[in-house]
């Protein structure tokens, strides 16, 4: 056991784990650092920065207000939208109390009618029914107990609705069309996404963009009175094309993403019921729900609609989400109005269903609320900052563009293409000199455009809406967006055992029952009627599955939890006709199970009015609870500990000394267990006790009995067989290579543990003992400090609760951890919550537990959520690589324009060429480079930190080379192209048209070429994998088509010339240098430490800091 304090050994690191220690967060700073690597504010003063879960609403307010934003309702549309978000709950408030109302109002007429002798007009009944629609929804609606009695109570609402309370409906087509014209169906109008026009409006909001339409329609209107409407329009139109050009791709991809994001929805919302329809126990979808049906529920569902209770035991009802009450309802006979929307909090029972759609609250409260995806995730918002940041560097370029463009023009410094001065003082028109003036305009207007990436933001949307979709197909659904980035910095994953690192298909193998193994596990020759009917009696009434016998006598279904599936087939094997069994005995009150108790129990009583208790549970916690044990021949005895160890060997090999018998049986029975835990066996234990019929409690005081577990008779134990999931094994390999330590926490036994964790290669030493294989007990009765000193040395624990499992979960994020749990449970929801990511299992999974986590895997494997943990790592590469092509798109040609506007007066790439290069950059670059589906290599890196600089050392040194390379060659072209492109022959104002040309055709031809560098900024090979990226082939492709059409026959709008094939081929073999360029670059080493780090070593502070000796660790 560790020790505390000082004293505590430090944690070792798990293997290949990243340290992140970015993410630790010093005292003067609040671990913001810029995005860029390089710190442009003071510590703590970063507005980018959110937390990935439960960001205050402050701080989300905090980034909007820092934002330099060009189209707000652009670039905030997959935001967060904090003012309807107020709208909701406000909605949420009067529904509610609209309901209360209408429910007083109802209450008070009834009472009024009552008191006249009043009666309402008989409503007309629909067809094969004998109640209405308006009477059911309003018995439900108003909670009115008396008029459910005037029904007849629970049994008279299911004859008028023609349901059985054991059959349920008959549930053919019929049936289901007839009542869901009757009463409805369990749907309610969704509004309608918003359509593509919106899009399109919205696009067009951009103010730079509305600046450019403005100039094209004035240079329009000037044009044509000047030059005459033959060549007088060709300039204006060409501005306004190329804006609606980006107007209406921008709202194309957008809207695409839009519809991506509802299909999602739909998804989630699309919850699957338990319903019992022609007496077989179906799943269906929330929205095939009927009138009539009879609902099954258990701990942690939700309840699907409105209805009444039929039979229920201990059944708690959470109903906050529609009263906004924090309060538990416990709901019998007397109370048994259900609210659709509200959660299980404990118990099972079965409901009739009386009212769907818009006759209930939730309905209302569904049709009145939008569901939308819109929350920023970390990586939206940062880049939001890389945005803001370019965008200021951009205004402030765009700034000096006008300026000297301006002067230039007013000072005579400006030619025309033909050499002649464009002003000359007195003697050019008042038109000339507007013509002139909005042509400065609009080149520094689209300086801005080009330079303030809007779509950044926005390409994260992009890759999370393409990685959601392809994710959907790897069985994962994203709840919330932020999850997909945090996986791709997760660090640990705490796996549950059954269901995801293995198969959940257990089936008995090992029973022991009267003392002695059953050979085969389901043979009864040897167990007296007694035992068999103890045996019987507990498997039918204390399990919360079910089995159908059809009279076809066809095969037997079992419906229930994997283990119960497993211990009513046992059962089905054993001769054990399920409804006949349970017919034999009347539930009297059950304990449910559940993972703090690992144990349940049932009070059940017999036609001879005998009360038995039956346990069924964890095979050592239920031995413990047992003093006695059941024989074979039905007899009892005591449950004595062993006292002579020297005849062990006896107990081993199963050879009983009949005198000793009494002697040996309780280290025997332990023995049993561990030899099957040691088998990788699940081991579950029945025990029974009789009960006076004195010592049960009245009806009324039930509701709080605690049925008595204690001086309990053991009946028998089984193991049962739940195999490791293939392919599991590769799957903890490559989370381990990958620097993910993936740990086991489980509510099984701590042999059973150990034996899978060896199956499963998540522990590779049989003899590894405490702290790396440890019970939820032990781990629980540390101190604070004693559990993090441990946390990370822990591969295994056992016999866990879902307490422990969130004791684990803040341990390791207080080491620095970013921890991914998984869960089932409806216990397991605080675990999931506190975690970075929660990762619910959509088969197993309880509704509550999916609630409360960020992605539900669909198939509830292990392997799946490997896949999670390459997609969000993908999602951080992918933005990285768009953000290295557009930057270097960015920093050219702002440098390209900027150095030849104050040197020369004019700009090599006009307007119409630079929206152009907006296009290529911005939405299809995006397109390109956001959607790059994850590769291995992903895998074979450390995990990412969350507040690792987005720009790293690596791509500032490819930005840097290929920047540097276009810059240069095209300023060189730009001021001796007439000579080395031998056009001094032509006319200066052709051979200059012929120039600027080039150098637009060889600017655009260079970043398509970069765009194959940006795929893999620290690979060699540019091109593995590029073949199966049909999309990045795709824009690529279009890109070099829509470029040669510009050249070749678009002049007259882009202000270009034809060129010839030697030109075409010297603009693609410049283009073509910047692979080989690129190539070599890679062998350039770049220090480890980030650029803003090692920039703040040169500042004063930091090196008074350093003499003064390192800061300590927080």
């Amino acid at each position: 056991m560790p020790g505390a304090g000082a004293g505590v050994q430090a944690p070792e690191a798990s293997p290949g784990r990243y340290v992140r220690r970015r993410d630790e967060v010093p005292p003067d700073d609040d671990g913001c650092d810029d995005v860029f690597g390089v710190q442009v504010r003071g510590p703590g003063d970063d507005p980018f920065d959110i937390p990935a879960k439960r960001a205050p609403v402050e701080r989300l307010r905090r980034w909007r207000q820092a934002a330099l934003v060009l189209n707000a309702s652009r670039r905030f549309r997959y935001t967060l939208d904090l003012k309807k978000e107020e709208e909701k709950e406000h909605i949420r408030r009067k529904i509610r109390a609209h309901a209360q109302v209408i429910r007083a109002a109802l209450l008070f007429k009834e009472a009024g009618e009552k008191q006249n002798g009043d009666r309402e007009l008989q409503e007309i009944l629909p067809r094969g029914f004998g109640i209405g629609e308006e009477q059911l929804t309003s018995l439900t609606r108003d909670h009115n107990y008396s008029t459910l009695q005037e029904y007849g109570g629970v049994k008279g609402l299911l004859n008028l609705l023609k349901t059985n309370s054991e059959k349920g409906i008959h549930g053919d087509e019929a049936d289901l069309s007839s009542r869901a014209n009757a009463f409805g169906a369990n749907r309610y109008p969704r509004k309608k996404g918003r359509s593509f026009w919106v899009f399109l409006w919205e696009a067009c909001q951009d103010l730079t963009l509305v600046i450019l339409i403005v100039a094209a329609a004035i240079s329009l209107a000037l044009g044509i009175a000047t030059e005459g409407i033959k060549e007088g329009w060709y300039d204006g139109a060409s501005i306004a094309f190329a804006v609606f050009l980006v107007i209406f791709v921008t709202a194309v991809s957008d809207y695409k993403q839009s519809l991506q994001f509802q299909h999602l929805n739909e998804e989630k919302q699309n919850i699957q019921v338990e319903v019992i329809r022609g007496g077989r126990r179906i799943q269906v979808s929330i929205f095939d729900l009927v009138v009539g049906d009879v609902v099954a529920l258990k701990i942690g569902d939700q309840v699907p609609a409105d209805g009444v209770l039929i039979s229920g035991h201990s059944l708690a009802i959470d109903e906050s989400s529609m009263t906004g009450e924090s309060k538990i309802v416990f709901k019998d006979q007397k109370s048994p109005f259900l609210m659709g929307g509200c959660k299980v909090a404990d118990g099972y029972g079965t409901m009739l269903v009386t009212a769907v759609g818009l006759n209930t609250e939730w309905g209302l409260l569904m049709a009145s609320i939008s569901e939308d995806n819109n929350e920023e995730t970390p990586l939206q918002v940062r880049l939001n900052g890389v945005a803001t940041f370019i965008g200021i560097v951009g205004l402030v370029v765009a700034a000096l563009v006008l300026v000297v463009l301006f002067a230039r023009y007013f000072t005579g410094h400006t030619t025309n293409p033909d050499g002649t001065v464009q002003f000359v003082k007195g003697q050019t028109s008042v038109k000339s000199i507007i013509f002139g003036s909005i042509k400065i305009l609009t080149v520094a207007v689209t300086i801005i455009v080009v330079a303030v990436p809007e779509g950044l933001p926005l390409a994260v949307t992009l890759t999370l809406a393409y990685s959601m979709r392809k994710m959907m197909a790897d069985k994962a659904l994203v709840r919330r967006l932020s999850a997909c980035e945090t996986m791709g910095s997760a660090t640990t994953i705490c796996s549950d055992k059954t269901g995801t690192l293995t198969l959940n298909q257990m089936t008995v193998v090992r029973s022991i029952v009267g003392g002695i193994e059953l050979q085969p596990q389901a043979s009864t020759e040897k167990l007296s009627p007694t035992v068999t009917t103890f045996v019987l009696e507990g498997i039918a009434q204390n399990t919360s599955g079910s089995v159908f016998e059809p009279e076809d006598g066809s095969t037997v279904e079992i419906t229930g939890s994997p283990t119960e599936k497993a211990i009513l087939s046992w059962g089905v094997e054993l001769h054990m006709k399920f409804a006949a069994e349970r017919s034999k005995s009347a539930i009297i009150h059950v304990s449910p199970f559940n993972s703090e108790k690992k144990r349940g129990g049932v009070a059940v009583t017999g036609r001879d009015s005998d009360v038995h208790v039956h346990w069924k549970g964890a095979a050592e916690i239920v031995l413990a609870l047992c003093t006695n044990w059941l024989d074979v021949d039905g007899s009892i005895h005591e449950m004595t500990p062993d006292k002579a160890n020297h005849l062990e060997h006896f107990l081993r090999f199963n050879y009983v000394v009949p005198c000793l018998t009494l002697i040996f049986q309780a280290n025997r029975f332990k023995k049993y267990i561990e030899d099957m835990a040691e088998q990788s066996l699940r081991c579950v234990a029945f025990a029974y006790r009789n009960l006076d019929p004195k010592d049960i409690p009245s009806e009324e005081q039930r509701i709080n009995w605690q049925l008595p577990d204690n001086d309990l008779t053991l009946i028998g134990i089984v193991g049962m067989k739940d195999p490791c999931r293939p392919g599991v094994r590769d799957a903890v390999e490559l989370c381990t290579n990958s620097g993910v330590k993936v740990r086991m926490v489980t509510g099984d036994n701590l042999q059973t543990a150990r034996a899978i964790a060896l199956e499963c290669g998540i522990l590779t030493d049989p003899q590894a003992s405490t702290p790396v294989i440890i019970e939820g007990r032990v781990f629980r009765a540390y101190s604070e400090a004693e559990r993090e000193a441990v946390a990370d040395k822990i591969s295994v624990m056992g016999r866990s609760s879902p307490n422990d499992k969130l004791l684990l979960v803040k341990a390791l994020k207080k080491n620095g951890h970013v921890v991914a749990v998984t869960g089932d449970g409806t216990n397991d929801a605080p675990a999931l919550h506190e975690a970075d990511i929660g990762l619910s299992m959509g088969i197993q999974g309880t509704e509550v537990a999916k609630e409360s986590s960020d992605i539900i895997i669909l198939d509830d494997n292990f392997a799946s959520v490997v896949k999670v943990v390459r997609w969000g790592r993908s999602v951080y590469a992918n933005i990285q690589k768009f953000i290295q092509f557009q930057l270097t798109v960015n920093v050219a040609a702002l440098i390209i324009n900027v150095v030849a506007a104050i040197s020369s007066g004019n700009v090599p790439l006009n307007a119409v060429q630079l929206l152009w290069v907006n296009l290529i950059m911005d939405t299809l670059g995006a397109l390109a480079l956001a959607t790059e589906p994850p590769t291995d290599q992903l895998m074979k890196r450390t995990p990412v930190g969350r507040r690792e600089p987005l720009v790293t050392n690596i791509m500032w040194r490819n930005l840097f080379i290929q920047a540097v390379y276009q810059v240069a060659v095209l300023l060189t072209l730009n001021f001796g192209g007439r000579n080395l492109l031998h056009l001094t022959q032509d006319t200066f104002e052709h051979s200059n048209k012929v120039k600027n040309s080039f150098i637009f055709n060889t600017f655009v031809l260079c970043q398509v070429f970069n765009e194959f560098n940006s795929r893999k900024p620290e690979e060699l090979n540019i091109f593995e994998g590029v073949s199966r990226n049909h999309l990045f082939l795709g824009v690529v492709s279009v890109t070099v088509v829509l470029q040669v059409i510009i050249i070749e026959f678009l002049g007259k709008f882009t202000s270009t010339v034809r060129l010839s094939w030697e030109l075409w081929l010297v603009s693609i073999g410049i283009a073509f240098v910047s692979w080989p360029l690129a190539f070599v670059g890679k062998f350039i080493p770049v220090p480890q430490t980030p650029l803003k780090d090692l920039i703040l070593k040169c500042l004063p502070k930091r090196k008074k800091q350093a003499d003064e000796g390192p800061t300590p660790p927080v």
